[in-house]
């Protein structure tokens, strides 16, 4: 990792706290928020979207919802995910993410990852009209919590930009010892309809 401390964007941390706000109640975050440390409260409490903040108090963050969420809701991670992509992803990169297909948003230039994370970024390795497979690089996941939350994101992320039915499936996962996580997307192409 070239010596340099894995981040996220403020927008992460806001996201899952709005989503976990929305769908379980201020008394079920207040519950996680006692399980944290004081560092990573007070960052909860400062950051702005675009700021810069330590990965690993995500990660503890991430891991305090997931002890008091998912014995009830035990694939929150992935809706949190959607969440991040359909509210707040589409807020701050709406152009990134609104295309004619999803093979454009693909194909683009930008690195909707490197938005949010760094260093790293996700590759695509395989690409037709219908599926592709993107490759986490140069990043390090450190819970299963995150890659659920990218899948949760990339269906999303593929729904937006045109693909319907879409779907993503994380089928090698570095944390279960394969050399890097890949995920597999797929979607029907059809016809866009204009958005409002």
């Amino acid at each position: 990792m070239n010596g340099t401390a894995p981040q996220a964007k403020g927008s992460t941390l806001q996201a899952t706290l709005e989503f976990v706000r929305a769908e379980f109640g201020i008394e079920l975050l207040n519950r996680a928020f006692a399980q944290v440390s004081a560092d990573v409260r007070a960052a909860a409490g400062r950051a702005a979207a675009t700021d810069e903040v330590d990965y690993d108090h995500l990660v503890e963050l991430w891991k305090a919802i997931d002890g008091v969420v998912a014995p009830t809701d035990p694939e929150w991670m992935e809706r949190a995910g959607a969440y991040s992509i359909g509210q707040r992803g589409t807020q701050l990169y709406g152009g990134i993410l609104r295309k004619k297909d999803p093979t454009e948003f693909l194909t683009q230039s930008v690195s909707l990852f490197r938005l949010y994370y760094h260093p790293g970024d996700m590759e695509v390795v395989e690409r037709d009209s219908t599926r592709a497979v993107l490759r986490l690089l140069g990043f390090e996941a450190r819970t299963s919590l995150f890659c659920r939350r990218q899948t949760g994101g990339l269906t999303q992320a593929i729904e937006i930009a045109g693909g319907e039915q879409a779907a993503a499936r994380h089928v090698r996962c570095a944390l279960e010892g394969d050399a890097f996580c890949e995920w597999e997307l797929t979607w029907n192409a059809g016809e866009k309809l204009p958005r409002d």
